[in-house]
């Protein structure tokens, strides 16, 4: 699949790392350092801009290593970025470790995972089919 992009950074476009990847690493695009400070957030800046075909979104999602050794993440994961937003891509990093964080730019800190989606129609009805689960929420198929 071929997505128009207009990279306004001063860094390479995202790119799979391996064969496999399902994500591309979305990089900071800032002009100076952003200290994030304990369960601070702030949205940084990427420099592109996309043109997504009718019926995908790019998923904005954290880095499972930034998540893991620094305890940084994306706050709304995942992010959605519809089909017909022109506007720069943006990440919300929210630090949620005992220690400031710096981001400096260039820096990998999120990942980009461009999926189909369908849309959905709703059909109004009086009740719906039964299932063996029923109303069971939350917890309610146990722990183990």
């Amino acid at each position: 699949m071929q997505i128009k992009i207009i990279n306004k950074s001063n860094h390479e476009l995202p790119h799979y790392e391996t064969i496999a990847s399902a994500g591309m690493d979305l990089r900071a695009n800032i002009t100076e350092a952003i200290t994030l400070k304990p369960l601070a957030r702030t949205i940084v800046k990427t420099g592109l801009f996309i043109e997504l075909p009718i019926g995908f979104e790019a998923q904005v999602r954290p880095r499972s290593g930034l998540a893991a050794k620094k305890g940084v993440t994306v706050l709304n994961a995942p992010g959605t970025i519809d089909a017909d937003y022109r506007g720069e891509i943006g990440v919300i990093l929210v630090n949620i470790s005992n220690e400031d964080f710096v981001i400096e730019s260039g820096e990998r800190i999120a990942q980009l995972v461009i999926a189909k989606h369908e849309r959905a129609e709703w059909i109004s009805v009086e009740e719906l089919s039964e299932t063996s689960r029923g109303e069971g929420g939350f917890g309610s198929t146990g722990v183990k």
